[in-house]
């Protein structure tokens, strides 16, 4: 736009404010449409029972779509058929961020740069950059006899590729770890449907590939001298082992699973001076 054209919507700005007109210019209606804050969709979702109309839906459907039943399901489309019952949305239009419960923006995190996210309730993870969710998805946790611990965390060090430490022939591809001295972390491994991990928060590899290259590793002196701690990660709530799978209660009730931004402020509250605090550390040795 030139200096010319800028002028002159400024001053069409300034005449209708000074002469109180009621009607907003079409141009400046325009600009307040364009910033409009992204809103959630509402997507009805119903329940399908039976493995031989889950084998037949999965042979009728393409490749994009099972992606989203196989997300909102909490799996990998390969276990898919082995299922006797799951949900499947009525619009397979919208992006992933819309069939997860987190909420879109989170004002209260607007000065943090980047913080992450796990619900153990609805085994969903999310991504916030200035409160602005960038990225989300389905997550399996750790199981009952290996819960994952809650509270904050910060991400330490990460491999393209790794070694578990409690099953050694278990190789862990983009993990990030959280929790150095029990060897907590995010990474690739297979999502069964149910919180299934010992401790740790598998994801899918798309979503484990990103969380690796999106989050910061903290910054070292030696072995042991932390001079700055990586991203800040939340898991936070508990699962009802033993009880349906939460996310079956969306055929009934489309927002039952919903977390409001009122629900993450609660949860990190407490914490937020402290990860202000580091998050100016890391700046200042930047």
């Amino acid at each position: 736009m030139s200096k010319n054209s800028i002028t002159l919507l400024l001053a069409t700005f300034v005449f209708y404010s000074c002469n109180n007109k009621k009607e907003t210019p079409a141009i400046v209606k325009e600009i307040q449409t364009k910033i409009e804050v992204e809103k959630k969709v509402l997507i009805n979702f119903t329940s399908l029972i039976s493995k031989d109309s889950i084998k037949k839906l999965i042979k009728n459907t393409d490749s994009n779509n099972l992606k989203v039943i196989a997300a909102i399901n909490r799996t990998d489309v390969k276990f898919l058929n082995k299922f006797d019952s799951i949900i499947i949305p009525s619009d397979f239009s919208q992006p992933i961020k819309q069939y997860f419960p987190f909420p879109l923006e989170a004002s209260f995190l607007k000065d943090i740069k980047k913080i992450i996210f796990f619900s153990y309730p609805t085994q969903s993870f999310a991504a916030y950059e200035n409160g602005v969710l960038v990225y989300t998805g389905p997550t399996s946790m750790g199981r009952k006899a290996d819960p994952t611990p809650t509270g904050l965390f910060y991400t330490n060090w990460k491999a393209e590729q790794t070694t578990s430490t409690f099953n050694d022939e278990w190789d862990l591809k983009w993990n990030f770890n959280i929790e150095n001295k029990l060897g907590i972390g995010f990474h690739q491994y297979e999502m069964p449907g149910y919180p299934a991990s010992h401790s740790c928060l598998r994801l899918s590899e798309k979503d484990a590939k990103y969380l690796y290259e999106w989050a910061d590793q903290w910054t070292i002196k030696g072995t042991d001298n932390i001079l700055a701690q990586g991203t800040p990660v939340m898991v936070f709530g508990s699962y009802p082992f033993g009880s349906s799978k939460p996310w079956f209660s969306l055929a009934q009730n489309n927002k039952a699973l919903d977390i409001l931004d009122t629900d993450l402020e609660s949860t990190t509250k407490e914490f937020l001076p402290g990860i202000m605090q580091k998050q100016a550390q890391r700046d200042s040795i930047k």
